[in-house]
């Protein structure tokens, strides 16, 4: 059976995976095990824990996105990683796999997002309409693989859906994306967009944390990877949104 995480970091107040695309971080309708039940019971086993495991979800990804999810190992480390991300104390970087070269290599979007809860999906708009939600990111051009281009993205405010339809907006839409305008799905229903790194200040240890995820194990993804600049080590980690 595919693994359908790989821990990347763990101490005593946080646990940091790798999720597979096509996996759920938190449970819903489908009544399909989500990753926060096999983390749970990965702790289980791992320390051979009675009873209840304790694990809060800090953030999610949607289900067909992969990459990086943090979970919380305590209350007080739950509340301080929701703080973080309250107060966008976080650096979140993606990689989207786009087909249509974007107009500028590198920019900055703006819009306001409405959700329709009946659908799941989100409408962006260029102002502000009643009941939406202000969305920033930023993005810029890493490269072509074949008729692919390779976008790194930094969203600024965490809106769900908000890089699928802020892309599309500026005419990229992320490849496999058929709710969001991409003309044909992936095989195996993912999108190509991949939670890559996640940087910020350990809330107990009060220590930088860095954390990055290997692309999905497929020859489609892996082909991206001489693309990656490598530059995050020392660009930008002083400064926090």
């Amino acid at each position: 059976m595919k693994q359908k995480y790989v821990v990347v970091y763990e101490d005593n107040h946080l646990i940091v995976v790798n999720k597979e695309p096509g996996v759920l971080v938190q449970a819903d309708k489908t009544r399909d095990v989500p990753l926060l039940d096999l983390i749970k019971e990965y702790i289980r086993k791992k320390y051979d824990k009675p009873g209840d495991v304790f694990l809060g979800t800090v953030h999610r990804l949607d289900r067909p996105v992969s990459g990086l999810v943090v979970f919380a190992r305590t209350s007080k480390a739950l509340e301080r990683m929701n703080e973080i991300f309250r107060k966008r104390q976080v650096q979140k970087t993606y990689w989207a796999v786009v087909g249509r070269k974007p107009k500028d290599e590198k920019g900055r979007l703006t819009h306001f997002l409405l959700k329709d809860e009946a659908t799941n999906t989100v409408k962006a708009y260029e102002d502000e309409v009643p009941g939406s939600q202000r969305a920033e990111l930023t993005y810029r051009l890493l490269g072509k693989v074949n008729d692919h281009y390779l976008l790194e993205v930094n969203p600024i405010t965490g809106r769900p859906h908000q890089i699928r339809v802020q892309l599309a907006s500026m005419g990229c839409p992320i490849r496999g994306d058929i709710k969001y305008g991409f003309p044909r799905p992936n095989q195996d229903s993912s999108i190509n967009l991949h939670a890559r790194r996640l940087y910020f200040i350990h809330p107990v240890k009060k220590e930088p944390l860095i954390c990055k995820a290997g692309v999905p194990n497929n020859p489609f993804w892996e082909e991206f990877l001489s693309l990656d600049p490598e530059d995050y080590k020392d660009k930008n980690l002083d400064f926090i949104y």
